[in-house]
């Protein structure tokens, strides 16, 4: 079973892509309404995601065919929309959507406010959630697992993306720092050395490669791998370009988060055997 995620912005589909990868569950994607109402047509659906404003037929004659086809309306069906007019959620409601979840999306209520629209055994059961270091668990809640594979520096200026990361490699027991520009990234190494960096490569004060580039030019942390990381880069830029700069290795966006672990996880354990 799947959740099938219909928009058309980039940015919106990765997260949300991302998140539901990360907490478990398979995915599918569209980034139109057309291809959305075909893709629902073959699949194994438990929830189906479509944003409003799509290219095409729009959220709403998706809405309308999704719930004519006898196979296909019992899915629950929620809207991801920016609409904000009032009136819009309940004409929202009343073409047939079974929930409404407004965007900007926040990462850290996104999964458990489309879990409401699955049905209790076929929500994705995990033994720990997601949770800052800076915020105490609650009485009863789940803690996650204690600090003991190593310190990660993670660097974008997209607070999604910190956020994203910080979802998936906290629960896997990393201590996760964050920040959002080179300067200060290199001031958190110099005071705590991480294990890893993972850095994105643009940003506005400063790019990811000046960023490996800074740690292999200071003897105490020249040793730290840097991984990069990027959505945006022209395709012809190549991995070499990430090694001549320092980087140990060069991914691009959009990526699995179980990938992403494994591919840190690999770079850590490279450099502690060279130690």
């Amino acid at each position: 079973m799947a959740v099938l995620i219909i928009e058309d912005h980039a940015d919106n589909l990765e997260l949300m892509n991302y998140l539901l990868k990360a907490f478990g569950y398979a995915t599918m994607t569209a980034v139109d309404g057309l291809a959305g109402w075909q893709l629902a047509q073959g699949g194994d659906l438990e929830l189906i995601l479509c944003d409003i404003q799509l290219p095409g037929i729009d959220g709403f004659e998706v809405a309308r065919r999704l719930k004519q086809d006898e196979r296909l309306r019992s899915i629950p069906l929620v809207a991801i929309t920016a609409l904000a007019m009032v009136g819009d959620r309940e004409r929202t409601l009343g073409a047939g959507f079974d929930g409404y979840i407004a965007k900007p999306i926040n990462p850290e209520t996104f999964v458990a406010s489309i879990e409401a629209f699955i049905k209790p055994g076929k929500r994705q059961e995990r033994d720990h959630v997601p949770a800052t270091s800076s915020e105490p668990a609650l009485d009863g809640a789940v803690k996650a697992p204690a600090v003991t594979r190593g310190t990660i520096l993670v660097v974008d200026n997209v607070p999604a993306n910190l956020e994203l990361a910080q979802s998936i490699f906290e629960p896997s027991g990393f201590r996760v720092m964050l920040s959002d520009n080179v300067s200060t990234a290199m001031a958190m190494a110099r005071q705590t050395r991480p294990d890893v960096v993972l850095s994105d490569v643009n940003m506005p004060e400063g790019t990811g490669f000046e960023l490996a580039r800074q740690m292999k030019a200071d003897p105490g942390l020249k040793s730290v791998p840097v991984v990069l990381i990027s959505a945006t880069l022209p395709r012809d830029i190549s991995p070499e370009a990430a090694r001549v700069a320092g980087a140990i290795k060069f991914l691009r966006r959009p990526i699995d988060p179980m990938l992403l672990l494994q591919e840190v996880e690999s770079c850590l354990q490279t450099a502690r055997q060279a130690d």
